[in-house]
């Protein structure tokens, strides 16, 4: 009798942790409902800036403040809570930034400490919403008037180009690799100088998946309040502890007290794109090591594309869905009609912006990287949006990044609104063509192109 007694005390002297350890799960579970997940600290550095992105499962609120000695960026995203996966410091290798730091500042509040050497007026600050990741707030520091590697004088007044049958047509595209500027012939680009109107093509909205929370992160202090109350809190013209999701002539963050009409304004709502999908048809576009061809690749991101944009609320228009030609005439187009129909779907719907997307190709495998171009004698607006564009596939899928330069395609040069021509990767580069061979490779290179679309409205 005493030996049961004896089993059934060890017995339960085992299982009370476990009970603790469930009343504990429980207990944090209550308390993190409704709260955001802190799910990512994502990182992309170069040359002219560092890119840092926090990754939430719904969007979130946030103030900003400033510390001196050293300069230091603190971000309180509120209503939110820590991942225990989410890396607590982070090494970077930056002319901009010396270290990153994140951490449970209290039990509703995350805090994110940037120490930085760009002063008050070269950083940035705002949030991102829609797509794969619900909320997002983005950090940049470093050269914010212009992140372009080429030094190119941009009119201020936006000269329309000519459409007649004597404009230069160009049927190339800059691939060399590292700093070198020369151009390189693609298979055939179909093109258009006809006045035939293709047909356009609107979709409806659809829905976005969401993240799930995961396992609870221990409380830590983030250059806590004691540095608030001795005074060191700066305020830099960038209104310290400010905002509750957006910077000034930011896009605002979408939260359950902020008007979503209101805040659509400067989003994706009402928004008219065309999306153009590089080649097609009896155009395959260049060709990768394995025999991906790059009409397929960009078909297969111009119909993701559109499904995100369509979510965030905006009307899109694409120059193909199919592997199809754009032009009426079909194969039988001139390389002018093929790339004048495309203009046409644009200039025609009168859309807000034109993104026309290309892989790049070389005769080396070596050649890597992501490129964004604009017309040469174009608008500042279309720098700015092959600029965001290229930056937003670059912090999504980690290509190497070879700037935003100015360019004589056609498509970018006979459309009526800002347009860019983003290069995604090089396709002749094996990585990169197994990268954007992939679900993922494609949802991420959509997802980049919307996240620098909806940074350039915002």
């Amino acid at each position: 009798m005493k030996r049961i007694l004896f089993l059934l005390s060890v017995i339960a002297v085992m299982l009370l942790p476990m009970a603790g350890v469930s009343a504990a799960s429980s207990d944090f579970s209550e308390r993190v409902s409704g709260m955001a997940e802190i799910t990512a600290v994502r990182v992309n550095s170069g040359s002219d800036k560092i890119r840092i992105v926090v990754d939430a499962s719904k969007p979130v609120r946030y103030t900003t403040m400033t510390l001196k000695n050293p300069d230091r960026v603190i971000v309180d995203i509120q209503g939110a809570w820590l991942s225990a996966k989410v890396k607590r410091e982070i090494a970077v290798s930056s002319r901009f930034v010396n270290d990153i730091r994140i951490g449970q500042f209290n039990k509703n509040t995350v805090r994110l400490v940037v120490e930085n050497k760009v002063g008050s007026s070269n950083y940035k600050i705002f949030p991102l919403k829609g797509g794969t990741v619900p909320g997002r707030v983005v950090l940049d520091f470093g050269n914010l008037s212009d992140s372009s590697k080429a030094v190119i004088a941009v009119p201020d007044v936006q000269q329309k180009p000519s459409t007649t049958g004597s404009s230069s047509v160009s049927t190339t595209k800059p691939t060399t690799p590292a700093t070198s500027q020369t151009q390189e012939s693609k298979p055939a680009v179909k093109p258009s100088d006809s006045s035939n109107t293709s047909s356009t093509q609107t979709t409806k909205p659809a829905t976005t998946p969401v993240t799930k929370p995961s396992s609870p992160s221990s409380t830590e202090d983030i250059d806590g309040p004691a540095k608030e109350a001795a005074g060191t809190a700066t305020d830099t013209g960038k209104d310290s502890s400010k905002n509750t999701g957006s910077n000034a002539g930011d896009t605002p963050a979408i939260t359950d007290d902020t008007d979503a009409d209101i805040a659509a304004l400067t989003g994706l709502k009402g928004r008219k794109i065309t999306i153009d999908a590089g080649h097609g048809g009896n155009d395959s576009g260049a060709i990768g090591p394995t025999g991906v061809m790059e009409k397929s690749v960009t078909l297969r991101i111009a119909n993701e594309l559109r499904r995100l944009l369509v979510a965030d609320g905006a009307t899109v228009y694409m120059t193909r869905t199919t592997d199809t030609e754009v032009s009426p005439k079909g194969a039988n187009a001139s390389d002018i009609e093929e790339l004048q129909a495309r203009c046409d779907v644009a200039n025609n719907t009168k859309s807000d912006i034109f993104i026309s997307i290309h892989m790049d190709s070389f005769s080396s495998g070596a050649a890597k990287g992501t490129t964004g171009y604009y017309y040469s004698l174009g608008s500042q607006r279309s720098r700015d949006l092959a600029d965001k564009v290229r930056q937003g596939v670059i912090d999504q899928i980690g290509t190497q990044s070879r700037g935003t330069q100015s360019c004589n395609f056609y498509v970018v040069k006979h459309t009526d609104m800002p347009a860019t021509l983003v290069e995604v990767a090089f396709i002749s580069n094996p990585q990169e063509e197994q990268l954007l061979n992939s679900e993922e490779g494609i949802e991420k290179a959509a997802q980049g192109i919307a996240d620098g679309i909806a940074d350039y409205f915002g």
